[in-house]
């Protein structure tokens, strides 16, 4: 029995906006395909990987930013987007891994915590082939992987019936 495909998705440097319709288009694929019990090797998602095209700051569902500062950022020429997933205000740009994993986790047999377990024991990892030693997680609640107290992966996403952003 093959376990399901997710499908890596590299696009290089691109426009917020344009991976935000991306990962619409992959999150409305997902819904329109059979549920968990789906045949042996049927598509489970896709692993979204860019590089943002200028400076973006994302505000998640508890804010982050005020309108002044929102506007001081946009009159800088930054792109600022208020987002449907969790967390405070998060910088994006040229330079940065965006990646975006847009998944039927039932599909894979994943929970959710596992899953963001996974995501960051990969950051930790990654800092580590770049030379950042001392890169943790930190227990629940907190996500995302951190070097002292300064955070350089974060893990934010947006739970919906069958995905996960």
């Amino acid at each position: 029995m093959r376990p399901p495909a997710v499908r890596l998705v590299r696009r290089g440097r691109m426009p917020y906006a344009e991976l935000l319709a991306l990962q619409e288009r992959w999150l409305r694929r997902l819904q329109a395909a059979p549920g968990p019990e789906a045949p042996s090797g049927a598509e489970a998602g896709a692993l979204l990987l860019c590089e943002p095209a200028g400076p973006v700051y994302t505000s998640g569902l508890r804010g982050g930013l005020t309108p002044e500062e929102m506007a001081r950022l946009r009159a800088l020429g930054a792109e600022v987007r208020a987002t449907g997933r969790g967390g405070l205000a998060t910088f994006h740009g040229p330079g940065q891994l965006l990646c975006h994993p847009v998944l039927d986790l039932r599909r894979l047999g994943l929970r959710l915590r596992t899953h963001v377990a996974a995501l960051e024991a990969c950051a930790v990892r990654l800092c580590e082939c770049q030379g950042l030693q001392g890169a943790r997680a930190r227990p629940p609640p907190y996500t995302g992987v951190w070097l002292g107290e300064r955070k350089e992966s974060a893990v934010e996403g947006t739970s919906r019936p069958t995905a996960w952003l």
